[in-house]
C-alpha cells in the first residue's frame, strides 16, 4: 500500500462523536462524493459515488447517526475505470432538501440547490475543522511519501478551494491553489506544514512515519554534506601540499635546502616526501613533533624565504 493509502485507512478508524463534526464531515463528504439528481418539478436526490467500500460504510452511518436518513445502497461497475465497482448512496427526495439545508447548500425559501457555504461550526471549532480536512482528504485528497517529497492535496473545485485554504490558514496551514487538467487542486508542500495537517486529521500513526522519515532523511543530508565537505577540504588540502612540494622540489634543485635553517630544512624534506599529508600529520613526523599551528607557521616561513629566492633570483 502507499502512504497515502495507510494515511487513509487510519483517519477512517476514527469516528467522529459530536454532532457538530458529524455534520462538518457530512458537509466536505457531500461536497466531494455527492452529484444532484433532478426528479423533475423542482424534486431533487442527493447521490455519493465511491469506489472506496469502507468510505460508502462512513457515509452511510453519518446519514445514518446525524440525519437520521437511511440512504440507498447499490454497486454498479464503472466501464471507463477498468471494470473498478462504485458504491452510490442516494438519499431519498423526502431527505435531500432536509440534507442540503442543514449542510447550508441550500436555503429554505430557494426552489433550487443554491451553494451557501459550509456549517458554521466548522469555520470555528477546532474539532469541526479537523473533521472537515479529515472528510475532504478522505473524500478526495492524497499525500505524497515523505520519501520522496512534502506535498498534501484536495482535489477540490472553484467553489470549495477557497473555503479549504481559509479553515487550513486557521489551523496555520498555508494551502495553496493550482490547476491540473481540469481539476482545481488546493495543496500544502512545506514540511512542517504536511506535518500539522496530518496532526489536525488525526493521523497519528502516519505522522510518527513521516518523523521518523524527516529524520533519518535529515541525517542522511547532513551525513551527504559533511562528506562533500571533507572531500572538498581533502582535495583543497591534496593541491596545496602537490603545489608546496612543486616549490621546494624547485628551490631545492636550485639552491639546495642546506642554506635553511635547520627546522625548514627538516619540514620542507617532509613535505617533498609525503605532498598528500596534512599540515598535523607532518607536525607528528618531526624528530620534535609539533601541533598544526606550528607546522603552519613555518611551512609560512619556508614558503616565504622561497618565495623571496625565486623573485631575487628573477630579478638577477
Amino acid at each position: 500500500m502507499s502512504f497515502s493509502s495507510d494515511v487513509k485507512e487510519e483517519l477512517l478508524r476514527i469516528q467522529p462523536e459530536k454532532p457538530c463534526c458529524m455534520l462538518s464531515e457530512l458537509s466536505a463528504l457531500t461536497q466531494c462524493c455527492a452529484s444532484l439528481r433532478l426528479a423533475g418539478r423542482g424534486r431533487i436526490r442527493v447521490a455519493y459515488e465511491t469506489e472506496n467500500p469502507a468510505l460508502a460504510k462512513r457515509i452511510f452511518l453519518l446519514l445514518k447517526r446525524r440525519m437520521e436518513i437511511t440512504p440507498q445502497l447499490e454497486f454498479n461497475r464503472h466501464k471507463r475505470l477498468g471494470g473498478r465497482r462504485l458504491s452510490i448512496l442516494t438519499v431519498p427526495e423526502a431527505d435531500s432538501k432536509r440534507l442540503l439545508v442543514a449542510l447550508r447548500m441550500i436555503q429554505e425559501s430557494e426552489a433550487g440547490p443554491v451553494y451557501k457555504g459550509v456549517p458554521r461550526a466548522a469555520m470555528t471549532r477546532r474539532c469541526c475543522r479537523a473533521a472537515f480536512i479529515r472528510a475532504s482528504f478522505l473524500g478526495g485528497g492524497s499525500v505524497t511519501s515523505p520519501e520522496q517529497a512534502y506535498r498534501l492535496e484536495f482535489i477540490s473545485s472553484e467553489a470549495r478551494s477557497d473555503t479549504l485554504i481559509r479553515i487550513l490558514a486557521k489551523s496555520r496551514i498555508e494551502g495553496k491553489t493550482a490547476r491540473r487538467r481540469d481539476e482545481e487542486i488546493v495543496y500544502v508542500r512545506k514540511g512542517d506544514d504536511v506535518v500539522s495537517c496530518l496532526a489536525l486529521m488525526g493521523a497519528h500513526r502516519s505522522l510518527m512515519d513521516m518523523e521518523n522519515i524527516r529524520i533519518n532523511r535529515d541525517a542522511r543530508n547532513r551525513a551527504n554534506r559533511a562528506m562533500n565537505c571533507d572531500q572538498a577540504n581533502l582535495k583543497k588540502q591534496l593541491s596545496a601540499g602537490a603545489s608546496q612540494a612543486r616549490a621546494i622540489t624547485s628551490y631545492s634543485l636550485a639552491h639546495s635546502l642546506g642554506a635553511l635553517p635547520q627546522e625548514l630544512q627538516e619540514l620542507g624534506r617532509l613535505r617533498m616526501l609525503h605532498p598528500e599529508a596534512s599540515l598535523e600529520e607532518l607536525g607528528q613526523m618531526l624528530q620534535e613533533p609539533i601541533g598544526k599551528s606550528g607546522v603552519n607557521h613555518r611551512m609560512r616561513r619556508l614558503m616565504a624565504m622561497i618565495g623571496k629566492e625565486n623573485t631575487e633570483t628573477d630579478n638577477a
